[in-house]
């Protein structure tokens, strides 16, 4: 009986803010997989929510991470050499923008605030991949998340579309050029799953009916199987598979105008 094992791989885990979190469904089957984690809160009022999860699971690190904030990036990178000197897939969860920009028309972003949805949200990733290569060299996974809003135009999603199709053209170009070093690089465009940060789009519950009606499959996704799609990505099963985005949205992003 074959069965995804990850005993003795190290993984870091960026961007649970809660049991809901895709994140955290990720992280809970690296660790029934036999993975050790490192896990990251964003900030003080954040960590009582974190803090619980990273027990469960078991995490040998648990730091702080504000990618916006210099310095605690680095720590985290610093501390998983020190404790580990090597690192065999992350995931990178964390996305950001203005309340005014999520909610406002993309016409209407402010150049500050299209510059810190970046930062965040893509650059970041980006960071990670520098700072995780070198620990990576018997080879690794890299995985962030994405959403179709990054392909089509999605009511309400405003300005984190151009930005997470920027995370996904970094992904691309990441796989590209780690490749070489057996690193692989990927996304996973996951459907709509009611989150803390989903809650923050507007009408996001029309969003989740038109998913039940429009998907091939007639229903939304649960978190769990986010992340069983991000263990896969992990394991060695993906081996052969880089700077892809796979959408784990129960088909919702292969239909176009369907008339019923």
């Amino acid at each position: 009986m074959e069965v995804i094992d990850l005993k003795g791989r190290k993984g870091l885990v960026v961007g649970i803010a809660n049991e809901h979190s895709l994140a955290w469904s990720a992280a809970k089957h690296f660790r029934n997989a036999g993975a050790d984690l490192a896990i990251t809160y964003l900030n003080d009022k954040a960590e009582a929510y974190v803090e619980p999860l990273a027990k469960e699971a078991e995490a040998a690190i648990f730091m702080p991470c504000d990618v916006a904030k210099p310095g605690d990036l680095e720590a985290v990178f610093a501390e998983i050499n020190a404790k580990w000197g090597r690192l065999d897939f992350l995931l990178h969860s964390i996305a950001w923008a203005r309340k005014e920009d999520l909610n406002g028309r993309l016409t209407d972003c402010s150049a500050e605030g299209f510059a810190e949805s970046m930062l965040i949200s893509v650059h970041s990733f980006i960071r990670m991949a520098k700072f995780a290569e070198p620990l990576m060299q018997s080879g690794g996974s890299m995985m962030t998340m994405s959403y179709y809003g990054a392909e089509k135009v999605v009511d309400h999603y405003n300005v984190m579309g151009p930005v997470k199709a920027a995370l996904e053209a970094s992904v691309r170009y990441l796989a590209h050029e780690l490749g070489r070093t057996s690193i692989r690089v990927n996304a996973i465009s996951a459907g709509a799953v009611a989150t803390r940060a989903a809650s923050g789009i507007e009408h996001f519950d029309e969003l989740l009916n038109e998913t039940v009606h429009k998907a091939p499959l007639r229903r939304t996704v649960e978190a769990c199987e986010v992340g069983r799609a991000a263990l896969v990505l992990a394991s060695d099963y993906s081996s052969a598979i880089t700077g892809e985005t796979l959408h784990v949205d129960a088909g919702f992003h292969i239909e176009g105008m369907v008339f019923h």
